[in-house]
């Protein structure tokens, strides 16, 4: 690869990265995204002074939040470029470099492990797995957050246009229903005391529409569905925005056990 395809390359990494951050930070300053990261720290249930990790910390909020509760919170990310920002934003946090199947500890050495968004891009989710098993400490808690990409619900008035776009975009992904799999790939990695909860979050502000877009693009490109039908569909999730008809349901699935 030559030195300007390096810099191409480079340029649309930090391209994408934006954009994926700022969908993420609208995301995450919805009441019930907050609730959420609330409810996995207290699955956590780490006391000051323990060691968590935050396993695909992207631009840091959680191991930010985790530290203000007192524990030692490391945050690990495979993109330097969503490192970066997580430096930038927390530059007293605590970040590495690596991903869900290499983490940075030694056997038995934190306490907390949490992944968040996760497990769905992910080809192998029990590698990840094993790998957070071998990282706890006997007791440890782990605690995995996700969608279920194939069971997002949109208002629309072509239902069966809606659902071949969602399933496009989900056939797109690793392991899109990674969620409803939390249980079984815990139990079958060994962890005890497993329980699986489901919080549906509602999103009606305009601001989401980049999230339909992102639905809508990765179908289309797929072949899946035409590009006159995406625009016509995304035409009238920007009318009902501005009608205030617009209305996106995802389902969260949380899982924790103990090591």
């Amino acid at each position: 690869m030559t030195s300007v395809s390096k810099n191409q390359e480079a340029v649309g990494e930090h391209r994408d990265t934006e954009a994926l951050l700022a969908v993420l930070d609208t995301a995450d300053r919805m009441p019930s995204a907050a609730r959420l990261r609330a409810r996995s720290y207290e699955l956590l249930s780490q006391v000051a002074g323990s060691t968590v990790v935050d396993v695909g910390c992207g631009a840091g909020r959680a191991v930010a939040e985790l530290a203000g509760r007192g524990v030692r919170a490391v945050g690990v990310d495979p993109s330097p470029w969503m490192l970066a920002a997580a430096r930038k934003r927390w530059p007293q946090a605590e970040f590495s470099e690596a991903g869900a199947e290499d983490l940075p500890f030694a056997d038995g050495s934190v306490a907390g492990y949490r992944a968040d968004k996760v497990f769905h891009v992910l080809e192998e989710p029990g590698r990840a797995v094993a790998e957070a098993r071998r990282v706890l400490c006997p007791g440890g808690r782990i605690v995995l957050v996700g969608q279920d990409w194939d069971a997002i619900m949109i208002d629309s008035d072509d239902a069966a246009l809606t659902r071949t776009i969602v399933h496009a975009r989900a056939d797109l992904l690793g392991t899109p229903r990674a969620g409803r799999q939390y249980r079984s790939l815990l139990l079958a990695g060994g962890f005890d005391d497993v329980t699986v909860e489901v919080h549906t979050s509602v999103f009606t502000d305009p601001a989401m529409l980049s999230l339909v877009a992102g639905l809508a693009g990765p179908a289309c490109a797929s072949g899946a569905v035409g590009r006159d039908r995406a625009d016509e569909w995304l035409a009238e999730q920007r009318r009902r925005a501005e009608a205030g008809r617009f209305l996106i349901a995802v389902p969260f699935f949380v899982a924790a056990a103990s090591a």
